[in-house]
């Protein structure tokens, strides 16, 4: 464990690395691993990159954060509201349903870009921050490790709320939803995951600059061979900057994760 541990956080400490080092140390033969003159001098690159540009790099991290944030909030609202039904409300299709959404677990994202494709432009929402939020959404994983944790809740602590007066939305916001903390948690870092480093969004439904997000711009940093071997340092920068909100996120919500991951529910 501890081998495969070591190997895991290698790449990391290669990009934190990578970022600091001067440019003379990026091309050294034969290479070091670890920086010895740390410097800004990518960081101050990788602005001057957009410094002429109609498109700032502030641009892109603003709709990448924006994009991000508005997407955990959609993204769990839509998956609990979902599970919520399929967990503890009989009604026609409920199986049939639930398995649709197990089936889609299967399928990779590609296989769905036409389809995407299609909605958001007959939608009519192309080159709009809601061609970035809309294909998201719906996040099959989600609905699952909701829909599991709820299955767990006790019949009988739902019945006895009704009986007090409580009406479905009193239920679903004041008992399931604070009970279902470490399964909401587990879902927003999936949910940030998803949408932080999702470039197919900005590739397929945007087509102004001003509009695409940070790991598009990651991916034309070092887009030709002359980019690939210059803007190393940059691109470096870039990607510590979409690893970094990754980390921190997961950080703040680990514990809520472990417990998720130890109970699989409630006790």
């Amino acid at each position: 464990m501890l081998t495969l541990s070591i190997l895991m956080i290698l790449p990391i400490i290669y990009i934190f690395n990578h970022a600091f080092k001067p440019y003379h140390e990026l091309f050294v033969y034969p290479p070091n691993f670890f920086v010895r003159e740390p410097n800004v001098q990518n960081f101050v690159e990788l602005f001057w990159v957009t410094s002429n540009s109609i498109v700032p790099v502030s641009r892109y991290l603003f709709n990448s954060l924006f994009i991000s944030v508005i997407s955990v909030i959609g993204i769990t609202a839509v998956s609990a509201l979902c599970a919520y039904p399929l967990s503890k409300h009989p009604f026609p299709g409920k199986k049939y349903i639930f398995a649709t959404i197990i089936l889609m677990l299967m399928f990779t994202p590609e296989v769905i870009q036409i389809p995407r494709y299609l909605v958001v432009s007959n939608v009519g929402i192309m080159n709009t921050y809601l061609g970035h939020l809309l294909p998201v959404l719906a996040l099959p994983v989600a609905v699952f490790l909701l829909k599991q944790f709820i299955d767990q809740i006790p019949d009988s602590l739902l019945e006895a709320s009704r009986i007090d007066g409580a009406n479905e939305l009193v239920v679903f916001i004041r008992i399931v939803i604070p009970m279902c903390m470490p399964a909401i948690a587990t879902v927003a870092i999936l949910a940030f995951q998803n949408s932080w480093g999702n470039v197919e969004t900005s590739m397929l439904f945007m087509q102004d600059d001003e509009m695409k997000n940070f790991p598009f711009f990651l991916s034309t940093l070092t887009n030709n061979l002359a980019n690939n071997v210059a803007r190393q340092g940059a691109a470096a920068v870039a990607a510590l900057i979409i690893l970094v909100p990754n980390l921190l996120f997961f950080v703040l919500l680990q514990s809520k994760v472990i417990s998720t991951m130890a109970h699989s529910g409630i006790k």
